[in-house]
């Protein structure tokens, strides 16, 4: 019995590698998600989510595959270990899927951002609720207008309060008593959002692509592990997994 204790453990450490990669994957997943829903007014391709939908959809079925790998094992079925490969390959593709759509959706955000920022930034009212969103995004970024503060001197909304001033988003958090005239600039903020929204959503898609591409070389390695496993068997004949193939 000691002996069938101590070969059990490469598929509970399998089964271990399962569960951590599903809640890896799913953290990933759901902070691109989540990133990209506080600024999906300026984006305009909903698109670019799909490689996050896909890393959600492999972390679900990563936590079915531990069951499957655990039941081929205590059954030492060979359909069950070739249906455990099988499993892992399809998620290595959709990986490796949803790491190309990273890399092109992240090309295409600077194009993407540029497209629809003037459009918000000119509906600007200080009421509506483009402007509760504009106003957010400054803040959030620190920025003021689409490539710095003077953008807001084209805008309606400049033009019909005449007080040469931007809105109060735009002032620098430091500065406690600022009323965003334009004639003390030192106190905004200068940089433009779109240079900074650009920014951070290109480190958001290239942090999920690092994290993707490491967990597809694993499981690149965990279908080689499997493929191994299964030779040896059918090298040694019919005899359970326990009889030595660890040994």
């Amino acid at each position: 019995m000691g002996s069938l204790h101590n070969q059990s453990k490469p598929y509970d450490t399998q089964d271990l590698h399962a569960g951590a990669t599903a809640a890896g994957l799913s953290y990933v997943g759901a902070y691109v998600i989540n990133t990209y829903k506080s600024y999906d007014n300026f984006l305009q391709d909903k698109y670019a989510l799909l490689p996050a939908v896909i890393i959600i959809c492999v972390a679900v079925v990563m936590f079915i595959i531990g069951l499957i790998g655990c039941c081929a094992t205590f059954r030492e079925s060979r359909v069950g270990l070739g249906l455990f490969l099988a499993i892992i390959l399809v998620i290595f593709i959709a990986e490796v899927s949803a790491f190309v759509l990273g890399f092109i959706y992240r090309e295409k955000v600077k194009t993407d951002v540029q497209g629809t920022m003037h459009s918000v930034f000119e509906k600007y009212d200080g009421k509506n609720p483009e402007s509760a969103v504009v106003d957010y995004l400054q803040e959030q970024l620190h920025c003021c207008g689409v490539k710095n503060y003077s953008d807001w001197t084209t805008t309606r909304w400049f033009n019909s309060t005449g007080n040469n001033s931007v809105p109060l988003s735009c002032c620098r958090q430091d500065m406690k008593n600022c009323t965003g005239h334009l004639d003390q600039p030192q106190e905004l903020n200068t940089r433009g959002c779109a240079e900074e929204l650009e920014s951070g959503l290109q480190s958001v898609i290239s942090y999920a692509m690092l994290v993707i591409l490491g967990f597809a070389i694993v499981k690149f390695f965990g279908m080689l592990s499997v493929c191994v496993l299964t030779c040896k068997r059918e090298d040694s004949g019919y005899q359970p997994l326990y009889s030595g193939v660890f040994a």
